[in-house]
Formats: structure tokens, C-alpha cells, sequence
């Protein structure tokens, strides 16, 4: 009995399997099957679901790459073919099914979705019957037919402009002309003008004329001329084959007086397009190459509209996706361009920075930086040549002087003041006895001595060292204070700390306090300490606002009056160093008495940076000044001028700084 009922349990697994193995194929199931490979972009393995006649129309290779291709032309991401299969469904009994499916995806114009209509066919292949798609064109696109053709038509979005506080342009957007040749009209005897005056390599006009694309008849376009360069111009239209056009380009009013700060546009290179291309960067492009146009590209480019359509072969036109085109945002500095202008022109052909603001609110008005380069020839294109000279300048005109850092000189010493009261290390009425031209702390310094420019047996008191500049006395101020007190005290005035300034700022830094050498050195301003112009024009403002630091803003929707460090100093002190800063000017021994004017009543600082490397060596000297008017402080100026040894050292900036206020107070 018990054999019996094992054998019919064996009986009717074996019926049971055999059925499930006979079980044909449902046409839902084949149709969630190839959908599964649509989600993953499997496109060589959906053609084998297709029917008969469907591959007729096509093959695999054909199939896999339109759909390869026009998923990366329209830049398809986000893929999502949607079929439910119905609960109940007798379909399978017949010999074509159709079931409905939803598409989603999105593009490069934004998204697109449709729903359509699968038709499906069972067909007989080696001696098994299945499922397959009746595919056509209408599966990518319901209203692609055989025949159409998709097309990708962009808008350019107008670049923002860069304006200075007064909405005064300093980066907008004009006109160039396009200068080009009717291929056919080129001859051998005209590459050589031509090469010339448009400064290209006869081979590179050679290479222009003979690209694949070029007939005869065709307009070539060179190279891009600048309207105001009417003289080449004239010269270039004089040759037979040359022919101008007026095209959009970015233009820079003030030119070399605001270069580094503004920078210019270029076309991308590959590997700026590698780096960008997750933003929505193409290889036709113009990005910002430098300064501000670098750092707000995002912005300032705005986003191009894009239209997707179906070109149809009748010529009629569906539209799959569209995108508006978003123009740039404007960028408003709080630079005042008569300051940057004033202070470009003083600098002139001198290798130096300077840099203006308002000491209160903290707007920065002026980011100088000399020599300069010209913006507009260097968006249009430099030369080979134009662009090796401003490479191997030795003074060096692509550097941007206001974000670097450099030693301060005597600049410095208004900090150490600041320090030192602070620390109680001196106070402003003590007069230290210091005689002679050099000193030094004891034997311990062997051959090493601080010098001073003033000689003299009289005791030195606060003032006085400011009105002489007495390296001596702002040595032992810094010895006095102790290293890790003046390290300290250098942190509060915003020392090894990123200032959080919408262009790049170099790091101010406090170099090596470790020997008490070093610690007089920095008290002077010399040492290793390093400092940005822009650093210092913030460092000088607690001085005028009862000792709180003001922030450095250049935006001017960014808040005025930030206070980036609370009371460095007292009210008190912070008194005390504002009444020897005007005394530097007024007094007439002072340093800076050459910038003093009776109706307008500056107060600053000079200073001379030596750069060498050892004591006893001749090196360069850099001359530094720092003014502002104590009767209505809304403008403070910095200066730094290299190389002034044996040129007046800083009284350079000093005179150059006085003109700037007389230019635009």
C-alpha cells in the first residue's frame, strides 16, 4: 500500500512539472521582459524581441546605435518605462496582443514623456512559438517616423554684466568685428599682409582656408579685431579677399586698469570642458579665464534655451522638449571705478598693487594691479608672440599683486602697536631709551643687529617711534610682548585665517617666532610674516571704528559694517594709534608728512620691505603706504611699489597715494 500511494505522489510531481515545461509564453510577460531591457539601455539584447518584420526594417546594428545615439545627443538621463501588466488578460489566446506603456525620461531640454501602445505578435522560431514586438520608429518617439529626423536648436543666454557701484560697466556685452577671407580670393602674394596685420602664422591662415568644410565661395573667419582698432581695420578691408562682419562679444570699457580684477573670456579648452562638463559645458562655449569672470562664470553665463524637435520629412516640425533660455546674472562690485581708475593710473608702468576701501563699511572700491595686460586683446586672442612677452615680462603682468601676500615693512608696525598696548608691554606716554643707529638684544645675537633710519640718544615714546619709524623700538615692543602673546595677538588681527572674500585671497601668514631674531624682525614688519594689501587695509580699521575689525566686502548685496574681529584693541588704544598715524603725516618730520594737505587731514603709515636674504646683503626694497582722512573716514588707500631702493623708497607711494585722494576726494 504504502509502494501504491509513493508511486502516484512520483506520478503526479512528474504531470505537475511537465505542465509548468508545456506552459506557453504570456505576451505581458515577453513585453515586461523587453521593457526591463529598455530601463537598462540593453539595445542589442531588445532586438531580439522584435518581430520578423520589424527587423526587416532594421538591423541590430542599425537599431542599437539610433538608439545609442539619439539618447546621447539629447543627453537622456533619468530613464523610466513604466508597463503594469493587467490582472486579468486573455490576450495570450490570440495571435497579437497590444498593451499601453508610460515614458519618462529627462534631456537636455528638460523632460519628456508619452505613453504608447505596444503591438505584439506570437511567431514560430526553431519549432517554439513567442512573443515579439512589432517595432517602429514610434517606440523612441510616438511621432518619429521613418524618415524624420531629430533636431537640437540652442539660444545663447545673454552673459551678465560686471558693473561697479555705480552701475558702470566694467565686463559688458558688445561688439567686435570678425574678420575673414573668401577662401577662392586667397593668394600666395596676400598671406603675408595678411599674416601681419591680423598677427596669425601664414601656415595657421593656410590651415583656416583649407579646413573640409571650406568652398571657394565661402567666407572664412580669422580672427576677431576690435571696433576701436580702426587702422588695421581700414588696412585689412583695403586686401581684396578680406570681408567684415559686426559679432557679439564681451567687452572691457576700462581695459588695463581693472584686468586682473575682472579677468576676460576665452574659448573652453578639453580640459576645462573635462573638468565642467557635469555643468552643462559645451566644447562651443566662452568661459571666464581669470579674475571675476572666473569666479561668477556660473552666474554670469546664465543657461542657453534648447528646443528638441522632429523634423519631419515633409517638412513640418513636433516639438519634444523645450528649455528657455536663462540669461546671466549680473555681478554689482562696490569697486568705484574713478578710485580704481585713479589709483591704475598713479601705479602706471610701476610693478605694484593697491587697493582702496571704506573703512566703516568695509566696501572695497578699488583692487589694483600693475603692469596690466590688455582684457580685450587677450579675449579677442594674443599673438604667439604677445602672449610669450607677457609671460616673460620681468615684471611680470599676469601676476595679480592684490591677492598675493608680501612682507609689510613698517606698515606692520601700527599692528604691533595694537598688540603690545594691549599686552601691556609698553604703554603710549614711556619713553624708551634707545641710542644709535643699531641694537641688539644682547651677545646671544652674535653679528645680527636691528637698524633704525633716525639716529639719536633721546629716549623714543610711542609717537615718536610712529612720526621716525623706529625699527628699534617696535623690536623691543614685540620682545616685550613675548612670542606666543604677539602670536596671539596677530590671530586677532586676522593672521593664518582664510579671509571670506569673493576673490581668492592668499593667506596671510605669520612665519617662524621661534627665535627672539625673529620675533624683533616681525615686530617691524620684516621676519616672515606676509601679508595681502587687502588684509591690510582691514588690519588699519579698528583704528577707526573703537577697535572692531571690519570685514572686506566686495558684493554689494553682501551686508555693510560686518565686524570680522570685535575689539582687537580698546576704544582707547585704538585712540591712541589713530593720533600718531595723523601725526606720521602732519608732523613735519614725519615719513609721511610729503601726503599731508591742511584741508583734508590724512593719517598712515609708510613702510620699506627689504627683500634679501641674509643681513649685510643689497637686495630689493619694496615701499609701502597706508592713508585715510581722520575727519570723514570713507576712504583708505594702500599702496606697495617694489623695487624703490635708491628711488625714493616710500615716499614713491606716499606722493602716489596723495594724488589719489586729491583725484577723487
Amino acid at each position: 500500500m504504502r509502494k501504491l500511494v509513493g508511486a502516484m505522489l512520483v506520478m503526479l510531481l512528474m504531470m505537475a512539472v511537465l505542465a509548468g515545461c508545456s506552459k506557453e509564453p504570456t505576451p505581458q510577460d515577453r513585453l515586461a521582459k523587453y521593457i526591463a531591457l529598455w530601463n537598462g539601455q540593453k539595445f542589442d539584447q531588445m532586438y531580439d524581441y522584435l518581430s520578423t518584420n520589424a527587423k526587416k526594417k532594421i538591423t541590430k546594428e542599425e537599431f542599437t546605435s539610433r538608439y545609442q545615439k539619439i539618447y546621447k545627443d539629447l543627453q537622456i538621463t533619468d530613464l523610466k518605462i513604466d508597463f503594469k501588466k493587467p490582472k486579468e488578460d486573455k490576450q495570450g489566446e490570440k495571435e497579437q496582443a497590444q498593451y499601453s506603456f508610460k515614458a519618462s525620461m529627462n534631456s537636455l531640454a528638460g523632460p519628456i514623456q508619452f505613453t504608447h501602445k505596444a503591438n505584439l505578435k506570437k511567431e514560430e522560431r526553431a519549432d517554439k512559438k513567442n512573443w515579439y514586438i512589432d517595432w517602429n520608429t514610434g517606440y523612441i518617439f510616438p511621432k518619429l517616423q521613418e524618415g524624420d529626423k531629430i533636431g537640437i536648436n540652442t539660444t545663447a543666454p545673454k552673459r551678465g554684466e560686471i558693473l561697479d557701484r555705480n552701475e558702470i560697466g566694467l565686463a559688458v556685452n558688445g561688439q567686435v568685428y570678425e574678420v575673414g577671407v573668401v577662401a577662392g580670393k586667397v593668394t600666395d602674394q596676400m598671406l603675408e599682409p595678411l599674416s601681419s596685420l591680423l598677427k596669425m602664422s601664414p601656415d595657421q591662415i593656410k590651415k583656416a582656408i583649407s579646413a573640409s568644410w571650406v568652398k571657394p565661395e565661402l567666407f572664412v573667419p580669422l580672427k576677431r579685431v576690435s571696433m576701436e582698432d580702426e587702422a588695421r581695420i581700414a588696412q585689412l578691408i583695403a586686401l581684396e579677399p578680406v570681408q567684415t562682419r559686426k559679432v557679439e562679444a564681451r567687452i572691457y570699457p576700462y581695459g588695463k586698469a581693472a584686468a586682473q580684477l575682472i579677468g576676460y573670456v576665452g574659448a573652453i579648452t578639453a580640459d576645462e570642458l573635462e573638468k565642467l562638463k557635469d555643468k552643462g559645458y559645451t566644447s562651443s562655449d566662452m568661459i571666464g579665464k581669470r579674475g571675476l569672470e572666473q569666479v561668477y562664470d556660473e552666474q554670469l553665463r546664465g543657461k542657453p534655451g534648447v528646443t528638441i524637435t522632429i523634423n519631419k520629412k515633409n517638412g513640418g516640425k513636433e516639438v519634444l522638449a523645450e528649455k528657455p533660455v536663462e540669461d546671466g546674472k549680473a555681478v554689482k562690485l562696490t569697486i568705484d571705478v574713478d578710485v580704481q581708475t585713479a589709483i591704475y593710473d598713479q601705479l602706471g608702468k610701476e610693478a605694484g598693487t593697491g587697493a582702496a576701501m571704506n573703512p566703516v563699511t568695509g566696501e572695497t572700491l578699488a583692487l589694483v594691479s600693475t603692469p596690466s595686460f590688455d582684457p580685450n586683446q587677450a579675449m579677442l586672442g594674443f599673438s604667439a608672440a604677445e602672449w610669450k612677452a607677457l609671460q616673460e615680462s620681468k615684471k611680470q603682468p599676469l601676476s595679480t599683486r592684490f591677492k598675493q601676500t608680501f612682507a609689510p615693512g613698517s606698515v606692520m608696525k601700527a599692528i604691533t602697536a595694537g598688540i603690545a598696548l594691549e599686552n601691556g608691554a609698553i604703554t603710549p606716554e614711556q619713553a624708551v631709551p634707545i641710542v644709535g643707529k643699531k641694537w641688539q638684544k644682547d651677545k646671544s645675537w652674535g653679528g645680527y643687529f636691528v637698524t633704525r633710519v633716525h639716529a639719536g640718544s633721546a629716549p623714543v615714546n610711542l609717537e615718536k617711534a610712529f612720526v621716525f619709524s623706529d625699527n628699534i623700538y617696535f623690536a623691543q615692543a614685540a620682545l616685550k610682548t613675548g612670542k606666543a602673546a604677539f602670536a596671539d595677538g596677530l590671530k586677532k588681527f586676522g593672521f593664518e585665517e582664510e579671509l571670506a572674500f569673493p576673490f581668492p585671497l592668499e593667506k596671510s601668514t605669520i612665519g617662524a617666532l621661534d627665535r627672539d631674531i625673529s620675533l624683533a624682525d616681525t615686530g617691524y614688519g620684516q621676519g616672515q610674516i606676509q601679508m595681502s594689501i587687502v588684509h591690510l587695509l582691514s588690519a588699519y580699521t579698528p583704528f577707526i571704528n573703537n577697535g572692531n575689525m571690519i570685514k572686506p566686502i566686495l558684493l554689494t548685496d553682501e551686508q555693510q559694517g560686518q565686524v570680522w574681529k570685535e575689539a582687537v584693541v580698546s576704544a582707547e588704544h585704538a585712540g591712541v594709534i589713530a593720533a600718531d598715524l595723523r601725526k606720521v603725516v602732519s608732523d613735519a618730520a614725519g615719513t609721511a608728512h610729503a601726503a599731508d594737505m591742511k584741508e583734508y587731514p590724512l593719517a598712515g603709515k609708510t613702510g620699506t620691505a627689504e627683500i634679501k636674504q641674509k643681513q649685510g646683503e643689497t637686495g630689493t626694497e619694496n615701499g609701502w603706504f597706508i592713508g585715510y582722512n581722520t575727519n570723514s573716514p570713507n576712504l583708505m588707500v594702500a599702496m606697495m611699489v617694489e623695487n624703490v631702493q635708491k628711488r625714493g623708497g616710500s615716499q614713491i607711494p606716499v606722493k602716489k597715494v596723495k594724488k589719489v585722494f586729491e583725484l577723487v576726494r
